[in-house]
């Protein structure tokens, strides 16, 4: 592949992360003017869009844009965009496909977390993302992040409601990659060092290359897409439910073990810490409250 054509893909890549951001964020945006009575007391938030850049004294590291939601139905919402590149640190450039033979890098994506004010209404992530070393490929996927154990269970209708739009995004693809990443997300999203899932799943995916490019980055666009499609009905069912102080306190203490898993295991947090990410962005994937029993 000539330099001409990668620079073309990048490109391309990119734009679809920012088309992708823009639709997501009228979505958030929509769900806060829409919410009913029970938000009657707040004011509707919106994605407040913030530049930031990579590189110091003057260097061209790329960056990209923080999308945060501050709002009554989702009280903290973020959906970013990045496009990045240097070179590895020595260290990191061990763990990466290509980097070994040489430590350039770029890499660009969309990254999202949801933590709405409801109990009953789930968290949920998304991610897609496209890496070039000397090698290429893409990753992603998105999951299920139930607040309350009512919720947490295979076949409930929630769980179920937002596996179906990854499931057909998978199938037009390849009908083997739904049962693949959908284990490899319950294997991913797993808090280890307490022996439980971290919700409910979904698919996860990572250096994807099957040496067809323009077919991977389809299949990174379905499951970009799939996203709202699996979430915002689930969110619309249950935004409206009244909810407790215990429910409350479910959540808090849910949303803590949230927290232990992006700080511990979540490789975007890592990969955006050791390659001089913005790490407003990055942590923002954190709950904007939580507790420890």
């Amino acid at each position: 592949m000539s330099d001409a054509d990668l620079e073309e893909r990048k490109s391309r890549a990119a734009a679809w992360f920012r088309q992708l951001r823009d639709a997501i964020a009228d979505g958030f945006n929509t769900i806060e003017r829409e919410a009913g009575a029970l938000y009657a007391d707040r004011e509707p938030g919106v994605v407040e869009i913030t530049p930031w850049s990579r590189g110091e004294d003057g260097e061209d590291a790329g960056g990209g844009e923080m999308g945060v939601l501050k709002g009554r139905v989702f009280e903290k919402a973020a959906v970013h965009i990045s496009t990045v590149y240097g070179e590895f640190s020595p260290e990191f450039a061990k763990q990466i496909p290509g980097a070994d033979q040489d430590p350039r890098f770029w890499a660009a994506g969309i990254s999202l977390i949801a933590h709405p004010r409801n109990p009953h209404t789930p968290s949920a992530h998304m991610n897609t993302r496209m890496i070039a070393t000397t090698k290429t490929w893409f990753g992603g996927g998105g999951d299920l992040n139930p607040m309350m154990d009512r919720y947490r269970t295979d076949g409930h209708e929630d769980t179920l409601a937002f596996h179906a739009p990854y499931k057909a995004a998978c199938d037009t693809a390849d009908p083997a990659f739904y049962p693949k990443f959908k284990a490899w997300a319950d294997e991913y999203f797993y808090n280890h060092h307490r022996g439980e899932a971290r919700g409910v799943g979904g698919i996860f995916y990572d250096r994807h290359s099957t040496g067809d490019w323009e077919a991977d980055f389809a299949f990174t666009q379905n499951v970009g897409r799939a996203f709202w499609k699996a979430y915002e009905p689930v969110v619309r069912r249950r935004m409206e439910t009244p909810w407790t102080d215990a429910d409350r306190e479910e959540q808090l203490i849910r949303r803590g073990r949230y927290a232990e898993y992006n700080l511990l295991y979540d490789r975007g947090t890592q990969f955006g810490l050791k390659t001089g990410g913005n790490v407003e962005a990055i942590l923002s994937s954190l709950p904007p409250e939580a507790k420890w029993p």
